[in-house]
């Protein structure tokens, strides 16, 4: 077709009409955002002369998106997930906040209510023959490099099938299996028993492998452990790890892996004393480092629809 209609005043005047741009009433910042979306939406169908066919595929794969519940996997599989935390690093720099453990996309699969527990929390609820035992461990400072006393650390990973729980097709994991949260004493520390989590690959018939598939992209993590750390003191921090040597680390379909996040994974003994399931057992330390609030508040909480349950 090739023809250019986006700037005539009857689109112009559309585009005003069909976002209520003009009027007061309403929510002035969504109707900003809309029309600016709608705006650039309009302005590509003119510019790539996206077709009336093209743009009802487009429409129908939201649909299947919607359906298949995957539309915050498809933000992290195409970097949007990423970005926010670019431009939030970027941010902290303009303000001269520096150091902290850096922070790194949330993912979808996080799940509230994990039981609270004191220093040490054992996770593996179910056994598992393929994966061997874990202890993650670490102490959480603050800005001045002193342990933070009362933090919450919370952690959640897959299983070996690539898994997590409350999420699993396979229905075999019980509730918060490889979840939980420790809260920190005065030295700061925490500890989490487990077993080795792998990565995990998009649903092969889910709505955001097709678009992968389209554009010619894997959509399959390396094996990482995710973690949330709050304080009343210090700004909360979303991270998560990936573990050394796993062959994806730098070919992340969600794009998370940082420099600073690839602990090293030791071997060591005497996992039978501490409850594991076997006397050999990988030990990964991890130190949290927090940050500081911003003129007295945390501008790190973000808020979006997150799944929950009760212990």
């Amino acid at each position: 077709m090739s023809v250019r209609v986006f700037e005539t005043k009857e689109v112009q005047e559309l585009l005003r009409a069909a976002t209520n741009i003009d009027s007061n009433d309403g929510n002035a910042r969504f109707k900003q955002i809309i029309h600016r979306l709608l705006c650039d939406l309009f302005k590509a169908i003119d510019d790539l002369d996206i077709t009336p066919d093209e743009v009802w595929t487009g429409i129908n794969y939201l649909n299947k998106l919607g359906q298949d519940g995957e539309a915050a996997l498809l933000a992290a599989g195409l970097g949007l997930e990423k970005y926010l935390d670019i431009r939030m690093d970027a941010s902290d720099k303009a303000i001269g906040i520096d150091g902290g453990t850096p922070r790194t996309i949330e993912g979808p699969l996080y799940v509230a209510g994990a039981p609270l527990r004191d220093g040490v929390s054992k996770i593996d609820i179910d056994p598992d023959v393929d994966a061997g035992p874990l202890v993650i461990h670490g102490t959480v400072t603050g800005p001045d490099g002193q342990p933070v006393a009362g933090a919450v650390v919370e952690c959640w990973h897959a299983n070996s099938k690539g898994f997590y729980s409350h999420f699993d097709p396979t229905g075999a994991q019980s509730d918060f299996n490889l979840r939980g949260a420790v809260r920190t004493g005065a030295d700061g520390r925490y500890e989490f028993r487990t077993l080795m989590p792998v990565g995990y690959g998009c649903p092969p018939h889910g709505a955001t492998q097709q678009l992968l598939d389209e554009i010619a992209r894997h959509g399959n993590r390396p094996a990482h452990v995710h973690f949330f750390v709050t304080s009343d003191s210090q700004r909360k921090l979303t991270t998560q790890f990936n573990i050394e040597g796993d062959p994806l680390i730098w070919d992340d379909f969600a794009y998370a892996t940082r420099e600073d996040l690839i602990p090293h994974v030791a071997e060591k003994t005497g996992g039978t004393a501490l409850g594991l399931k076997a006397d050999r057992y990988k030990d990964i330390e991890f130190n949290i480092s927090l940050t500081p609030l911003v003129q007295g508040k945390d501008n790190q909480i973000v808020n979006r629809l997150r799944a929950s349950a009760t212990a």
